[in-house]
């Protein structure tokens, strides 16, 4: 789960430490986000397919999504795009509950936060609604040299890329005995990973299945993404959803009831659709 739970691990089961109330940093009730007419949506930077600068300019499926959610709301988002920290408990944190040491604004809500119940008990000062996608990992191979339906054991002397200190690679340098681990080049992303696939530099990338729909529906005419099951793959994949301070309740209720509107009336396949990736419906769904 790159950029979640480490940001990497949390569903992995690797723990944080135990997130303790602390005073200030007020979120706005859904009253006072519409009495001020903004919603503040936070998103991860450099998070390509779900928020990055292009051209200067901030898209992606979150920030197209938050942006949906605040027109129903009635109001205009405000875009908070920050840098993820060392784990998703410090992101909540600094960007949801606190505010971050240096000052500064915290978000009306949070993109992108893992559903999951132990890392929400974890982190009780804020609330965790409205999952909206199931998230998992899978392969890209360059369909030129590499059979993507291959058992992994099988792409040793395959040059392979994965994202540094992610799920990925341990998964490619740790399972089946380390026998691929000689094979693997780290890059700094899950898409820098995909673009060395694309560019010829690697054979195939493990990446999440968003960031590989993405990349093969960007022009990736080299890319093939494996149809079968990762072996001893130990994430079975994981919920995405959102995250309010602990007391603005009433707007996660509200966003609880509002995902699901903006999902029937296909307003968020539409959003997943303009970046390539087909929307998952979360298992808590």
């Amino acid at each position: 789960m790159s950029r979640l739970l480490s940001r990497r691990a949390v569903l992995g089961g690797i723990g944080a430490a135990l997130v303790l109330p602390a005073a200030g940093a007020r979120a706005m009730s859904l009253e006072k986000v519409r009495a001020a007419g903004v919603l503040k949506v936070a998103v991860y930077r450099d998070f390509e397919p779900w928020a990055w600068f292009e051209a200067g300019t901030l898209r992606g499926i979150d920030v197209d999504l938050g942006g949906a959610i605040a027109a129903k709301l009635g109001v205009k988002p405000h875009y908070m795009d920050f840098l993820a920290g060392e784990d998703v408990d410090d992101d909540l944190r600094n960007i949801v509950w606190k505010g971050p040491a240096t000052g500064g604004q915290t978000a009306d809500v949070m993109m992108h936060v893992p559903y999951d119940r132990n890392f929400a008990l974890r982190n009780d000062r804020v609330v965790i609604v409205a999952p909206y996608y199931r998230e998992a990992f899978s392969l890209a191979c360059d369909r030129r040299t590499t059979d993507c339906e291959l058992p992994p054991p099988q792409y040793k002397g395959r040059k392979i890329a994965v994202e540094l200190d992610s799920i990925p690679d341990f998964y490619m340098s740790g399972s089946f005995g380390g026998v691929l681990r000689p094979d693997v080049t780290h890059m700094p992303s899950g898409m820098a990973a995909l673009d060395s696939v694309r560019d010829g530099r690697s054979e195939l990338a493990m990446a999440s299945r968003a960031q590989i729909e993405h990349a093969v529906a960007r022009g990736g005419d080299s890319l093939i993404e494996r149809k079968g099951p990762l072996p001893a793959l130990t994430s079975p994949g994981w919920d995405i959803a959102l995250a309010v301070k602990d007391d603005s309740r009433d707007l996660g209720d509200r966003l609880e009831t509002m995902i699901p509107e903006l999902v029937a009336d296909g307003s968020v396949a539409a959003i997943f659709e303009r970046y390539g990736v087909l929307l998952r419906p979360p298992i808590a769904s």
